[in-house]
């Protein structure tokens, strides 16, 4: 697994930090998405939002420009369902609207809420290794030709709390969660002497639905928003993190 690693002192401002860089970002309609995209844009990147409800991608395109960020590019998937020629397509398609591809943020997560592993459909537990596991692996593997073509690339795995995850009742998203910290050090270790860089992001807890889904007993209105996470994502997206590279950044307190 990649090494835990903190922020020390106060995170740069982002301002142009992502400037003439194309980024795809999972699931970016949903909280950490969301909030990643528009972060991302307003560093100056051309964000690609992959999402699988059309209308809160065109929102969320309308908002982005309104804020006057490079115009975005709607990629509507559902990841459950997506086949590698999907997947294939979606890389060719990059490389043909946009020409390069800088950075993924892997941001999309599919969670049914804590229940014994033996009450999980397989309908169900196959669903979710396909949106927490399955792509991220092949999104990362159709586009690695267009990250190692960039120069400086970032793949941004966003994970949960390995310890918490291995406890009753986290069930097909526990594994999966798990499985991706593996899979974040084995690119790691493939592109470490490339101009591909891998991080991981271990954020704390956030005001978005998937943890109200988990944690339906606590305020969560007490977290702060996605956007604070979001702002390490874009960090993590530019050339400052360089030295991050092969990491976990670890933003619990």
């Amino acid at each position: 697994m990649l090494p835990l690693a903190r922020f020390e002192g106060a995170l740069p401002p982002a301002d142009g930090s992502l400037r003439e860089r194309i980024v795809l970002v999972t699931g970016a309609t949903g909280g950490l998405g969301r909030a990643t995209s528009l972060a991302a844009a307003s560093a100056g990147a051309t964000v690609v939002l992959l999402g699988r409800r059309v209308r809160a991608l065109e929102a969320l395109y309308d908002e982005i420009e309104k804020n006057g960020g490079p115009q975005p590019a709607v990629y509507p998937m559902d990841l459950a369902g997506a086949t590698p020629r999907d997947f294939a397509d979606l890389a060719d398609s990059i490389e043909r609207e946009c020409g390069r591809l800088d950075g993924i943020v892997h941001a999309a997560a599919h969670f049914d809420g804590l229940q014994p592993f033996d009450q999980q459909k397989p309908d169900e537990w196959f669903r979710t290794q396909q949106v927490n596991l399955t792509a991220p692996f092949q999104i990362t593997q159709a586009a690695m030709p267009l990250l190692r073509a960039s120069g400086d690339a970032s793949i941004v795995f966003v994970l949960d709390d390995a310890e918490r995850m291995g406890k009753a009742f986290w069930g097909g998203y526990g594994v999966a969660k798990h499985a991706l910290a593996g899979l974040a050090s084995i690119v790691h270790q493939e592109t470490e002497r490339s101009g591909v860089r891998t991080h991981a992001l271990l954020p704390g807890p956030m005001r978005t639905v998937l943890r109200r889904a988990a944690y339906y007993g606590e305020d969560t209105l007490a977290h702060p928003e996605p956007a604070h996470a979001a702002g390490f994502v874009v960090w993590l997206l530019s050339p400052q993190a360089a030295a991050m590279r092969g990491t976990t950044l670890d933003l619990r307190a």
